[in-house]
């Protein structure tokens, strides 16, 4: 009698998924890892906290010295009004008294809009100028940490100091003054500006993780549902 085939071989059981514990603590670490930064620095560009666009600031400068230079000759007028007030006031002319109020709208419409233009040329060359060379510097050294900031406030101030009227000392004075007073002011605000962007990164990276967390906890819980649902249908 020849002898039986052997059964076949029963395949392996799938493998058992089990909930991986680390799970939330790897999501933390990998989102955290995207806006990593060392003590105050960042990486690369790409990755920069506290970076502005540079035609986003310019514009916004823009704007700003619009505002201040405008609201500041308007506030300047109010003696100049009083005077044509008093010269309107020593005159019963009609005529004249009109003329003098035309003449005083128009001037001080002329004052407010040289006002705004000029504080929007200053304050937008100023922004532009700022942000450029900060971009340079996180060009040049790969990261962007608070001496970025110190050297673009600091050189910014003494190109501004060395266009402004006067001698050669004069002007050699206010370019050490400012270089100065700009990595003076702008070191501490740097700083205190990239901490409080890699505080908000780190958030917003826990934030996601606990929503990643969520989503997956959610659709385990579906899958189980899922698996009782088949194993009764099969019973």
């Amino acid at each position: 009698m020849p002898a039986s085939a052997p059964p076949p071989a029963e395949p392996p059981p799938p493998p058992q998924t089990q909930p991986d514990s680390t799970a939330h603590t790897v999501c933390i670490e990998s989102l955290a890892e995207d806006g990593e930064v060392e003590a105050g620095a960042t990486p690369t560009r790409t990755s920069a906290m506290g970076t502005v666009s540079w035609g986003t600031a310019t514009l916004v400068g823009v704007f700003a010295g619009l505002l201040y230079g405008g609201s500041k000759e308007a506030n300047a007028s109010v003696s100049k009004d009083a005077e044509v007030m008093l010269k309107m006031g020593s005159t019963t002319d009609k005529r004249e008294q009109y003329r003098l109020m035309r003449d005083a709208m128009e001037k001080r419409f002329i004052r407010v809009a040289k006002g705004s233009l000029i504080g929007g040329v200053r304050l937008g060359m100023f922004t532009a100028t700022f942000f450029g060379i900060q971009n340079l510097l996180i060009e040049n050294r790969g990261v962007h940490d608070a001496f970025n900031i110190a050297g673009a406030g600091s050189a910014t101030a003494a190109a501004f100091g060395l266009i402004l009227p006067g001698s050669l000392i004069w002007r050699a004075r206010n370019v050490l003054v400012g270089s100065a007073l700009g990595a003076g002011v702008c070191f501490p605000l740097g700083w205190i500006q990239l901490k409080l962007a890699e505080k908000a990164n780190l958030e917003m990276a826990k934030s996601k993780s606990a929503d990643l967390v969520g989503e997956q906890s959610n659709q385990s819980g579906v899958g189980a549902a899922i698996e009782r649902l088949e194993g009764s249908l099969q019973k």
